[in-house]
């Protein structure tokens, strides 16, 4: 009989999924549903600031703490990969992690540009009136869509990850992302290099 552990609590399963749904809204939303587009880009950001936080206080495989390592760390799960030795990880591998701080700080200038957009072009939104709103409307326009078309690509690179590593360790981690629980094997890495018992 296999034996699953949890991984992934509720809130982070809810958060992974809500932000796919209020991402892909707000790209596709653009112009011809500007309303639509506002209110999708503030919930992304109201998740974003969530995952924040969370990060620091949530459960285990949540914090930044367990998949957050050092580019060499990343660098060397990279190339252990064409070689067949990349180790499995309870949670985020490393370059999974990479990919987590890779996606937030894409997000953050999302949604931080598209408000600065909003207060630019419409004097609307809570960054109407500051410094950053005073830049020239098209340039921040420009700067929140690279933002935006920077997080779509790192979305695709994500999903092939996922897709690699289902494939490579033999287990469904998009089945986990919605259950919350992964299969416990006794190689498995939990954290930062700790072998799981």
């Amino acid at each position: 009989m296999t034996h699953t552990i949890k991984v992934w609590d509720p809130l982070v399963r809810i958060f992974h999924w809500s932000l796919v749904l209020f991402f892909f809204i707000a790209y596709l939303s653009e112009d011809e549903f500007e309303t639509l587009h506002v209110w999708a880009g503030y919930s992304v950001a109201a998740l974003v600031t969530f995952r924040l936080v969370w990060g620091l206080i949530g459960s285990h495989h949540a914090r930044f703490s367990d998949f957050v390592t050092s580019p060499r760390g990343v660098w060397n799960y990279l190339i252990a990969i064409p070689a067949g030795k990349a180790r499995r990880y309870i949670g985020h591998n490393p370059a999974g992690g990479a990919m987590v701080v890779a996606l937030l700080l894409a997000l953050t200038g999302t949604v931080v540009f598209g408000m600065a957009t909003l207060g630019a072009d419409e004097n609307a939104g809570p960054l109407a009136g500051t410094w950053l709103a005073s830049f020239d409307e098209h340039t921040l326009k420009e700067i929140h869509e690279f933002f935006a078309n920077s997080t779509l690509a790192l979305v695709f690179l994500h999903v092939a990850g996922v897709l690699f590593s289902s494939l490579h360790h033999r287990e469904n981690l998009v089945r986990s992302m919605i259950h919350g629980r992964k299969e416990a094997r006794s190689d498995d890495i939990d954290g930062q290099g700790d072998q799981h018992e």
